[in-house]
C-alpha cells in the first residue's frame, strides 16, 4: 500500500466575487484544474463590508457547487423555485446541469461569516441534466469522534460513518477534521481519487516524507496513493476532499463550464436570450 504524501503547498490568492464578496481563492488559480475540481474559496470575515454584498443572482451551467457554513447564515434562491437558509455548519450541493440563476445572499447584518465553496466538473453526459438544489441540514450529518480527532463526515465514508452524499459519479470524500495536538489522522484514500487537504486554522505534518511548514489556510495537493496520515503539530483543523478524475476536456466561460467553446458559446447566448432556464 502506498503512502500519500505533499505534492505541492499554494497559498491562497486574495480575491473577491459576488458583489465584493472578500474570499481566498487556490483551485481554479493555483492549480486551474484539479481533475474533477474547478476552484475552491474561502470566504470569510467579521468586518460586514467584506461580505454583506452577497452573490446576487447569477447564471452556472455545467458544474456543481458544494457550499459548506462553518459560521454565519444565508439564504439561497434559485431559478428551480428552490429556496433555504444556510446556518453554520450546513451544506448546499447545487447540481446546475443545464443551467440555474441562482442568488446566495447574507441573512446577518454583523458578526462573523465564514464557509467554503467548491466547484465540481461535470461529465459531459450529465451537463444537460436537470438543475438540482440540494439542501443538507448539519444535524444529518455524522460525526466520528474519538479523544484524537472529530471527524464531520459530509460526503464518503470514515470508520463507520457515511456522508448524505451518495451514489455520485466521483465518489466523492469531503471530511471536516479537527485534530489534537501530536494525533494522527489516518484514512486509506482511493488510488485512482485526486486528494487535497485544506488547513484552516493549526499546523499538520503529513505523510513520511519532510516537507515545508504547513501552517493556516494553505492548500495541499497529495500525491495518488492510499495510506493517509495526518499529524498535528499544534491542534489543527482542515478539509480532507478527493473525487475521481472525470478526463475529459474542458471549456470555461466565466459561471459555465462545458466540454467545448462552442457549448460555452451557447450558453452565452441561451442566457442573454432568455432561453437559458430550462423549462
Amino acid at each position: 500500500m502506498s503512502n500519500v504524501e505533499v505534492n505541492k503547498i499554494i497559498d491562497p490568492i486574495p480575491s473577491s466575487d459576488g458583489a465584493g464578496v472578500k474570499l481566498k481563492r487556490s483551485i481554479g488559480v493555483n492549480p486551474n484544474y484539479l481533475d474533477p475540481f474547478l476552484m475552491l474559496d474561502e470566504f470569510g470575515s467579521e468586518n460586514k463590508d467584506d461580505y454583506i454584498g452577497g452573490f446576487p443572482p447569477h447564471p452556472h451551467r455545467g458544474i456543481e457547487t458544494v457550499t459548506y457554513m462553518l459560521q454565519g447564515e444565508f439564504e439561497h434562491q434559485d431559478s428551480t423555485g428552490a429556496k433555504g437558509r444556510m446556518s453554520s455548519g450546513d451544506v448546499q450541493w447545487m447540481k446546475t446541469g443545464s443551467g440555474i440563476i441562482h442568488s446566495e445572499m447574507p441573512t446577518m447584518s454583523e458578526g462573523k461569516l465564514h464557509g467554503f465553496q467548491l466547484w465540481l466538473n461535470m461529465p459531459a453526459k450529465l451537463k444537460m441534466s436537470k438543475p438540482e438544489y440540494i439542501y443538507i441540514d448539519s444535524n444529518k450529518m455524522k460525526t466520528h469522534e474519538d479523544s484524537e480527532k472529530l471527524v464531520k463526515v459530509i460526503a464518503g465514508k470514515f470508520e463507520k460513518i457515511e456522508g448524505p452524499v451518495r451514489g455520485h459519479n466521483v465518489e466523492p470524500i469531503y471530511f471536516d477534521v479537527e485534530l489534537q495536538k501530536d494525533k494522527e489522522l489516518n484514512f486509506q484514500l482511493p488510488q485512482s481519487h485526486n486528494a487535497f487537504i485544506y488547513l484552516i486554522n493549526g499546523e499538520i505534518k503529513i505523510g513520511e516524507k519532510s516537507h515545508d511548514k504547513v501552517k493556516n489556510s494553505k492548500l495541499i495537493l497529495l500525491t495518488n496513493g492510499e495510506k493517509l496520515r495526518v499529524l498535528g503539530v499544534s491542534m489543527a483543523k482542515f478539509l480532507l476532499i478527493a473525487g475521481k478524475p472525470i478526463g475529459e476536456e474542458i471549456a470555461r466561460g466565466g459561471p459555465f463550464v462545458m466540454n467545448t467553446k462552442s457549448e460555452i458559446l451557447q450558453a452565452v447566448q441561451d442566457y442573454h436570450n432568455g432561453t437559458f432556464v430550462k423549462k
